[in-house]
């Protein structure tokens, strides 16, 4: 492992910026640059001060990243003279209304077309603002948040989404749909499958994925409680500030950290981790014992969303926004 991760799963984020400042100089002295390798490993920052600049923010990486990392751009907004955001087509309709973003153009091929003074590309934002576990941003919901909310019926079954398919890049992160039969088992529990590409349900569930993140968001919001492993479904639900169980393998990706089972980017998100790689039965039985438990104290997910909603209020105050004259837009 390098050393840059290992220090990003400690929590040690001053660490691993220091092996980032050693990088960058190295690239800015040899003159490297990434326009040869595929989008989501270009670099595009050169280290420079962004204050007074008119800034273009690429987002290069998944659809996921882009929904746990827009939540800087306010924090950027304050440096920086304007801030256009070039942003995957399928993000438009439900980021339109960012704060701190002037402009967003949908991500195409070839160059971008905003007039800029610099491009940084959103996975570089936390580098850039020296950013630490204490200091994340983590007010929410800071999408969709004028969506209508389901509030728990206790004269109605729990409404749990569930996605246990990540994408194909990393099969780690998926679930067998033969582990989840613990699930199938719980009593007073409508299941909805939240899985896109459509695939054959593990067990009797409805379906509620759609191709259209706007409508899927909207949709998401009538559940009391998201299941997913680590990929779009969760990135999204912890956005919505709705209560988030994410299911992680055991070699997981640096920004869960490791050994906690809450996340400093979403605070109504628990974390549920594989004791050992490949193995997931031990945390599946883990998501069913918890939810048996919960039904038994007669506290039920809606009473979690509201404890989640109401510490995180209390704890987290709102990200800083950007001044007056932020706020014009020419989103397409």
């Amino acid at each position: 492992m390098d050393a840059w991760t290992d220090a990003m799963l400690r929590g040690d984020f001053e660490a691993a910026w220091k092996v980032s400042d050693r990088v960058l100089a190295r690239r800015v002295r040899d003159g490297e640059r990434a326009y040869h390798l595929p989008r989501h490993w270009q670099w595009l920052w050169d280290g420079r001060d962004l204050s007074g600049l008119r800034v273009l923010v690429h987002c290069y990486h998944g659809l996921g990243d882009t929904l746990q990392f827009v939540r800087l751009l306010p924090l950027l907004r304050e440096r920086c003279a304007s801030l256009s955001l070039w942003l995957q087509p399928a993000l438009v309709g439900l980021l339109r209304s960012l704060e701190g973003v002037d402009c967003i153009e949908p991500l195409h091929e070839g160059a971008p077309d905003s007039t800029r003074d610099c491009d940084v590309e959103l996975m570089e934002l936390p580098h850039i603002l020296r950013l630490t576990p204490d200091r994340i941003p983590s007010h929410v919901p800071y999408v969709g948040e004028d969506f209508p909310r389901a509030r728990r019926d206790p004269r109605r079954s729990l409404r749990v989404g569930l996605c246990w398919r990540s994408g194909d890049w990393d099969e780690a992160r998926s679930i067998p749909e033969s582990a989840l039969r613990p699930l199938a088992r719980m009593r007073d529990v409508q299941w909805f499958s939240l899985q896109y590409p459509a695939r054959r349900p593990p067990f009797a569930m409805r379906d509620l994925a759609c191709r259209d993140l706007y409508e899927l968001a909207r949709r998401m919001c009538t559940l009391d409680l998201v299941i997913s492993v680590d990929t779009l479904a969760a990135h999204l639900a912890g956005a919505l500030g709705l209560p988030t169980w994410t299911l992680l393998p055991a070699e997981c990706d640096w920004r869960w950290m490791r050994a906690r089972d809450d996340s400093p980017w979403y605070p109504t998100m628990r974390l549920f981790r594989q004791a050992r790689a490949g193995e997931w039965a031990e945390a599946i039985e883990q998501v069913a014992s918890t939810l048996r438990f919960e039904f038994a104290q007669g506290n039920s997910t809606a009473s979690v969303r509201e404890e989640s909603r109401a510490s995180a209020l209390a704890s987290s105050p709102p990200p800083r926004l950007a001044g007056e004259g932020a706020g014009a837009r020419c989103d397409a």
